[in-house]
């Protein structure tokens, strides 16, 4: 495994293929404990003056209390290849199974935190500021009901992109 640190605001590619189609794992935690989870929804851009991803996790979500008890995560890109393991990884928790060791994932420690062996392009994110999602905050209530139901709210995640790597 090697990575080569490069300046994220001159990668050229759509977040919405990236984060919306393609998906990211999010991971938290150190080389002895962490869990990571799929993604589908967020958004990269500038607040604060900061280059920024700003992710959801649902208050459900194991990986919740490893981005709450750290101050850094990563955001992790793969290609068409690793799909079926982000596909379980969103699908199972890390309470109840290996994730690494059913998907063949292989966890790399980078910038203190955790990535995988396996990514194309790694963003490792310093939280910045949090917020919790919440019914009254629906202006289109369709949404809510699709979205939610009984299902948990997000709690939401600004983080700064303190660096970008890529797959060398």
């Amino acid at each position: 495994m090697s990575f080569k640190k490069v300046n994220f605001a001159e990668q050229r590619f759509s977040p919405f293929e990236k984060i919306g189609k393609q998906w990211m794992l999010l991971t938290a935690g150190n080389a002895e404990k962490w869990n990571t989870m799929t993604a589908s929804w967020g958004q990269l851009g500038v607040l604060w003056n900061k280059n920024v991803l700003t992710c959801y996790i649902r208050t459900s979500r194991h990986t919740l209390g490893f981005v709450e008890d750290n101050d850094t995560f990563t955001a992790s890109f793969f290609g068409e290849d690793m799909r079926s393991a982000l596909a379980y990884c969103g699908a199972h928790s890390g309470r109840d199974v290996d994730k690494a060791k059913e998907t063949g994932l292989v966890p790399a420690e980078i910038d203190g935190t955790v990535t995988f062996a396996q990514a194309e392009l790694v963003l490792v994110c310093k939280k910045l500021y949090t917020y919790d999602m919440e019914e009254k905050g629906f202006i289109d209530k369709e949404i809510h009901q699709q979205c939610y139901g009984a299902d948990a709210y997000h709690r939401a995640f600004i983080a700064e992109i303190a660096a970008a790597y890529i797959k060398e």
